[in-house]
C-alpha cells in the first residue's frame, strides 16, 4: 500500500508540474501578440532606423565618433547604412592606435587650419583623436564593435586588413596586450583604471575629471573587467589562427575567477563598487559598499559573470532601487547616490549625469539581457518607460532626470542602437512564442 501511495503522489506531482507549463504557454502567447502589435515599438524602431542612417558621431551634442558609444549602435548601423562606411569608422580607430597598443576614444574630421591641445592628430589627413585617460573600456569597445560588424555583416576580410603595416587581428591583440601591460594590477589579476562611478568616465578629483592626474585614485570595478571578458570572448570566437587561443581563454578564465573573488559580495548579493589599489577619494566615514552599480550588473551579465539566480536577485535589486529613488526607470545609473560634493565636476550632484542620472544606454543592455536570460514578462515591463519618453519626447536623449526629464544630446545614437537591439529580441522572441494553443 505505501509504494501504491508513493507512485500515486508521484503521479499526482507531475501530472500538477504540467499545468503551469501549459499555462506559461498561454502567458507567452498572450505577451508575444501584445508585443507583436505594440505601435510604440514600430515607431521606435522607425525613428532610430532614421537617426543611424544620419551618421557615426555619438549625437547632436557630440562632433566625434566614440568609440565607447559606436561599440553600442554599430549592429544598427549595419541595417540601414553602407557596409563600407562602417568598416571605414572601424578602420580609422586603428589608425588612432598609438604603439603601446592602446585605443583613443574618438576623432572628428577637421579642416586643414584647425589646431587644438586637446586633439592629437592620426596618420590620416585631418583626422583628430582624443583620449579620456581616465577609462579603461576604449579597448574592449573596439574589439566589441568589430566584432558586431562581423556577425552584423559577415565580413570577416576587415581582420585581414592592414592599417600601416599591421593586420586589424593583430592591432586587436595588441590591444588587449596593452591592457595586461599598463592596467593590470598583479595583486588582484584584475584591470584597474581611475575611480569612476559605475562605467563613467569622471573621476571626483577634478573639475572635468576625464585625465589621470596627480590626484588620481586608482581602482578596480566591475564594469571595466565585465567589459574585458566579453571582448576576450569576442576575439577568442574569431578564431583566427595568428591568435594564441590557449593564452587569451586562460587570461578570460583567470579574470573571471578574480571578478568573482575580488569584487562579487556574496552576502549581499551584488558587485562592490571599488577595489582602491591607493586609497579612496571619498571620506573615511564613507560607506560606499550601499551603493549598487546598476550599469556594471548589466554589463556582468552580459559577460554570463551571474547565474539565473543571480539575476533574478539583480533585477529585484534594480526595481527595489527604482522604487525608492523615485527614479523613471532601472537604466538608474546607481542607488544610493553619491552625496552632493563628492565630485568636483558640477554636473555629478546625486540624480545627475552620471551620479544616478537615468540612462536607457545602459538600462536597455539590462533589459536584453533580462530577454536573452528568460525573463521575458521583466523585461516587457520594465522596458515600458523608456519606450513611453522616446514618444513622448521625440527623441532618443542620453540621459534623464529623477522627475524623468531629458538631458544631454537630443539624438543619442546609443541610446537608439541599445533600444532597437531590445526590439529585435523581443520581435524574435515574440514571433518564436507567438503559436497556437490550445486551451482544450
Amino acid at each position: 500500500m505505501l509504494r501504491l501511495f508513493l507512485l500515486l503522489s508521484i503521479i499526482s506531482l507531475i501530472s500538477c508540474s504540467s499545468e503551469p507549463s501549459k499555462n506559461t504557454d498561454k502567458n507567452n502567447k498572450e505577451l508575444a501578440q501584445k508585443i507583436l502589435s505594440n505601435s510604440n515599438i514600430k515607431t521606435i524602431k522607425a525613428k532610430g532606423q532614421e537617426l543611424l542612417k544620419s551618421g557615426f558621431n555619438a549625437g547632436d551634442g557630440y562632433a566625434e565618433v566614440w568609440i565607447r558609444d559606436f561599440n553600442t549602435f554599430v549592429n544598427q548601423s549595419s541595417k540601414v547604412v553602407d557596409h563600407s562606411l562602417i568598416r571605414e569608422n572601424l578602420i580609422n580607430f586603428f589608425h588612432i592606435q598609438e604603439e603601446d597598443g592602446n585605443i583613443c576614444d574618438g576623432f572628428v574630421v577637421v579642416g586643414d587650419d584647425y589646431d587644438s591641445n586637446y586633439y592629437k592628430r592620426s596618420s590620416l589627413k585631418n583626422v583628430v583623436y582624443h583620449k579620456n585617460t581616465v577609462e579603461t573600456d576604449q579597448e574592449s569597445s573596439l574589439v566589441q564593435a568589430v566584432y558586431k560588424y562581423i556577425k552584423a555583416t559577415g565580413d570577416k576580410s576587415i581582420l585581414d586588413e592592414e592599417v600601416k603595416g599591421i593586420k586589424v587581428i593583430d592591432r586587436i591583440e595588441n590591444s588587449m596586450t596593452f591592457l595586461l601591460q599598463h592596467r593590470f594590477d598583479k595583486k588582484y589579476g584584475l584591470l584597474w583604471g581611475a575611480t569612476t562611478s559605475d562605467w563613467g568616465d569622471v573621476q571626483p578629483e577634478h573639475d572635468w575629471g576625464v585625465e589621470i592626474d596627480e590626484n588620481t585614485h586608482y581602482s578596480i570595478d566591475i564594469y571595466d573587467n565585465a567589459m574585458f571578458v566579453i571582448a576576450l570572448n569576442n576575439m577568442i570566437e574569431f578564431g583566427v589562427n595568428s591568435l594564441d587561443i590557449s593564452k587569451w581563454t586562460t587570461v578570460k578564465s583567470d579574470i573571471e575567477k578574480n571578478i568573482a573573488k575580488y569584487l562579487w559580495d556574496n552576502e549581499n548579493q551584488k558587485y562592490i563598487p571599488h577595489v582602491y589599489l591607493d586609497g579612496s577619494p571619498f571620506p573615511d566615514d564613507f560607506d560606499e559598499n550601499k551603493i549598487y552599480y546598476h550599469g556594471g550588473t548589466a554589463i556582468a551579465i552580459e559577460a554570463n559573470l551571474l547565474t539565473k539566480d543571480e539575476i533574478q536577485i539583480s533585477i529585484d535589486k534594480m526595481i527595489a532601487n527604482v522604487k525608492e529613488s523615485g527614479a523613471p526607470s532601472i537604466g538608474l545609473t546607481m542607488y544610493p547616490t553619491y552625496p552632493e560634493g563628492y565630485f568636483k565636476n558640477k554636473g555629478m550632484y546625486p540624480y545627475g549625469y552620471q551620479n544616478g542620472g537615468d540612462w536607457t544606454w545602459f538600462g536597455a543592455r539590462m533589459i536584453k539581457e533580462l530577454i536573452d536570460n528568460g525573463f521575458v514578462e521583466e523585461a516587457w515591463e520594465q522596458a515600458q518607460p523608456m519606450f513611453d519618453r522616446v514618444i513622448e519626447n521625440d527623441g532618443f536623449y542620453e540621459w534623464y532626470t529623477k522627475d524623468n526629464k531629458p538631458n544631454g544630446s537630443g539624438m543619442f545614437r546609443g541610446s537608439a542602437g541599445v533600444l532597437l537591439d531590445v526590439i529585435d529580441s523581443f520581435d524574435q522572441w515574440a514571433e518564436k512564442n507567438n503559436t497556437s494553443y490550445d486551451s482544450k
